[in-house]
């Protein structure tokens, strides 16, 4: 989709020397990096605070020294990696760069094609340690999972059966109220009523526990994505109006371009899960948009092949930053009420499907997901 840009790498080029730091600059800039320059060990640090895929740091710099300022930037930016710069190749300086937590080091001036190719070097470092954290993410939910499955499978007729017992008693009584006179029909079922509804709210929370517990077998079919979200929307109308929030809908694409692999049912649980979401985090007047449509048809270097994209934007308070790592956990919810399961299982399904789902900030304030899914040929 258009307005889903893919976010160039940030390269931090720290050197007291403007001309050459201006024409690493270019070359870098061209190759479709963003570049952000300070010259300064003072300026760096700043900077770092606001993140970077790589940093090229001057090893004489008039505030301080490129070695001690190299483990500073990778504290404040660990994804990163740094690759020093000096004017003179010795043996030392090359065990001052290891020392130093560097992955390479340059000599200045440094041919177009030596930069380019050592900032592709330290990027693939960079990579790499985001897949092994993403992987032991995805283990560490795996166990949650997993534990989650083996507690329910065990207490699931334990807790369910006195909710199904409770609720039958519960349904007698409200009969029996309704048959009593009409003055005495408020003050009798309201305590019903809302002890009927925790009832089946605990009921629904043993329901997502159960379908860690009950795996079933993935059967993909064509689903035609952009119907979904419609279906899902007309479902959801009555809720936003309630509510007094604009759902809004934007969807794009020739019939045949938002086809995907998948299980309806389960698409259109995700979709109902996030929408919601977003609708109960608006406050009344605000506006969720939900946009469709396919992404394009030649993707960026290293990015999976053409798909489907979903935006959901709500105008609500956002995810705060800390939060957004654990959003998609077994158990983690910011909700007073839930069972912390509602975004595991959306992130399960979206996983099954091949897909991915993700939370960022809205471009107008709240909050953003974005699920994207492979686009059947």
């Amino acid at each position: 989709m258009k307005d889903q840009e893919a976010r160039r790498h940030r390269i931090l080029l720290v050197d007291d020397n403007r001309a050459l730091a201006e024409n690493l600059a270019e070359i870098l800039e061209e190759a479709g990096y963003a570049v952000v320059w300070a010259g300064s060990c003072a300026g760096a640090l700043s900077l770092a605070a606001e993140g970077f895929d790589v940093a090229l740091v001057d090893l004489k710099l008039p505030d301080g020294d490129g070695t001690a300022l190299a483990p500073l930037l990778k504290e404040l930016s660990p994804t990163g990696e740094v690759v020093l710069l000096t004017g003179f190749a010795t043996l030392e300086s090359a065990v001052a760069a290891v020392r130093a937590g560097a992955c390479a080091y340059l000599v200045k001036p440094c041919a177009t094609q030596e930069l380019l190719v050592t900032v592709e070097q330290a990027m693939r470092q960079v990579r790499l340690h985001g897949e092994k954290r993403a992987l032991a993410h995805q283990a560490q939910m795996a166990e949650k999972l997993a534990a989650v499955g083996t507690m329910t499978a065990g207490l699931s007729h334990e807790i369910r059966n006195p909710l199904n017992a409770a609720l039958l008693q519960l349904t007698v009584l409200e009969r029996r109220v309704q048959r009593l006179g009409g003055e005495l029909h408020g003050p009798l079922l309201e305590p019903l009523l809302l002890v009927k509804d925790e009832i089946r709210r605990l009921d629904h929370i043993l329901e997502d526990f159960l379908q860690f517990a009950r795996p079933r077998e993935f059967v993909p079919r064509p689903v035609e994505l952009c119907l979904v979200v419609a279906r899902v929307l007309d479902l959801l109308a009555g809720e936003a109006e309630r509510r007094s929030i604009g759902l809004v809908r934007e969807v794009s694409g020739a019939p045949g371009s938002t086809r995907v692999a998948g299980e309806e049912e389960r698409l259109r649980q995700v979709l109902v899960n996030l929408t919601l979401n977003a609708i109960e985090a608006t406050p009344d007047g605000g506006t969720v948009r939900v946009r469709c449509g396919p992404e394009a048809a030649d993707p960026a270097p290293g990015a999976p092949g053409p798909g489907v994209c979903v935006l959901i934007d709500d105008s609500g308070p956002g995810v705060p930053a800390a939060a957004r790592d654990r959003i998609f956990e077994p158990f983690f919810t910011s909700k007073a009420k839930g069972s912390g399961l509602g975004l595991s299982i959306v992130h399960a399904i979206v996983a099954q499907h091949g897909g991915t789902v993700e939370v960022d900030d809205a471009p107008g304030g709240g909050a953003r997901f974005i699920l994207r899914l492979p686009r059947l040929p």
